[in-house]
């Protein structure tokens, strides 16, 4: 459609909660105001009181294509995304072959470009040896360069010193970081494996392997990287209560060289967790004892900047496999805002908050160009969902390809009614339409 009249709606939106009507224009945010006429308007949508709120920037999902789509692809979890009323995806390098070259990198903004429901940038993937070819990385075009400094897929692992003081000296734009310290990993890896050989393992074993030690010992070592290069840094997944005191919460966001993230299942879930769930909530950073009343202090006083998911599905056939083969990962990114809103719910964040953290702030933290707020001449990316309105995840309503979701059977208290990507209406109560695909970011910079 090239006009359409969103009324009745309570808009939330840098820092305010207001009952307005915004008229949507060849798919930007033509006008916002009280009582917009109709007049020569082709479709008028009534929203009958509930909220809407910019559409969910997650600045962290694996999506897997190519090279690892019977886990996942493009097509599959950007449907899902924007079920749950995510309008933008940041997607991660680690595919098969690895994103580690501008050819490998430009075929999957092709596939979005054909395939996905959502807004779509990827990462340049970093590694010990593809130096030149991470320069050449478009910073306009690309949302960041990832490295990883903990265990990864194929040869995306980058543990030599001098390729990282290369880098951060010279990397012009975001550097995105996966924070655990490969050597502390495998020191106790090999622990443990001695340990419990022939034995039942603990059901935390996970996080007594991927431990406290591991996330700020690499953390660290970035944030200084950082601070010597004047590099401009974005920490991923936040998981510990230690890891906190690197990061300032006194600057404006826009003016801050170092950003952080927190993921929804670090915030959600706790190792004791493990007892009922096991597997299912097996990721990297592990989830971890007793650090989620922090975790949540931080997001609200700002030293933790960005609400995401890191989405990484695996089959439920990887799943079930024991413990020492059983993939990392979980799938997450339909439920990340149901999720945040089961925190308001019980009066730990507010409906403001949730947006700042989940929209503004990532648009902020990545220069993107028009979008993660409700202004007039920006995109019109919107998600809108019904406070009052309980949500029960089961397999009929779970849209990843792997077709399982750690919160099965849960019941959020919220659901997502609508969600509109670049001013087409994708998702409302249910049912997509086909009409409506995404478009490659851009960034000011």
């Amino acid at each position: 459609m090239s006009t359409c009249l969103i009324v009745n709606a309570k808009i939330i939106n840098e820092g305010e909660i207001s009952e307005q009507d915004i008229l949507i224009k060849n798919g930007l945010i033509e006008k916002i105001g009280k009582n917009l006429s109709s007049d020569n308007v082709e479709k008028v949508i009534d929203l009958q009181g509930k909220y809407l709120m910019p559409g969910v920037i997650d600045d962290q999902v694996h999506f897997r294509e190519p090279g690892l789509t019977h886990k996942a692809n493009i097509e599959t979890e950007s449907k899902a995304a924007v079920a749950g009323g995510v309008t933008t995806f940041m997607e991660m390098p680690n595919t098969v072959p690895n994103a580690l070259t501008k050819e490998l990198l430009e075929d999957k903004y092709r596939i979005a470009s054909e395939n996905s429901w959502a807004n779509y940038s990827f990462f340049m993937g970093a590694s010990n040896d593809n130096y030149d070819e991470a320069m050449r990385t478009d910073i306009k075009n690309v949302c960041g360069l990832k490295i990883f400094m903990g265990s990864s897929t194929g040869n995306m692992l980058v543990d030599d010193q001098s390729v990282l003081e290369k880098i951060f000296s010279n990397f012009t734009s975001l550097i995105a970081t996966h924070c655990e310290d490969e050597a502390t990993v495998k020191a106790n890896l090999e622990y443990y494996k001695e340990k419990y050989a022939g034995s039942e393992l603990p059901y935390d074993i996970h996080c007594m392997i991927r431990n406290e030690e591991a996330c700020y010992k690499s953390s660290e070592m970035a944030t200084n990287l950082a601070k010597k290069h004047g590099t401009r840094l974005h920490i991923l997944h936040l998981s510990t209560s230690q890891e906190l005191d690197l990061f300032d919460n006194t600057i404006p966001l826009k003016d801050k060289k170092i950003t952080s993230e927190l993921c929804v299942h670090h915030l959600f879930f706790d190792a004791e967790d493990y007892k009922i769930l096991g597997n299912d909530i097996k990721c990297n950073p592990a989830i971890k004892h007793g650090h989620r009343e922090n975790l949540l202090k931080a997001l609200l006083d700002d030293r933790l900047d960005i609400i995401a998911t890191d989405h990484a599905p695996h089959t439920r056939e990887e799943k079930d496999k024991d413990y020492w083969n059983a993939p990392s990962g979980l799938p997450l990114v339909q439920h990340s805002l149901v999720t945040m809103l089961e925190f308001y719910q019980k009066g730990l964040i507010s409906l403001e908050k949730i947006v700042e953290k989940m929209a503004h702030a990532p648009a902020v933290c990545f220069e993107i160009e028009k979008r993660g707020f409700i202004r007039e001449g920006y995109w019109a990316d919107f998600a809108v969902f019904d406070i009052n309105r309980p949500f029960t995840v089961n397999k009929d309503n779970i849209y990843y390809k792997c077709g399982w979701s750690p919160f099965q059977g849960h019941v959020f208290p919220a659901t997502v009614t609508h969600t509109f990507v670049s001013g087409n209406l994708v998702y409302e109560n249910g049912k997509f339409n086909e009409k409506g695909k995404g478009k490659r970011l851009v960034f000011e910079r």
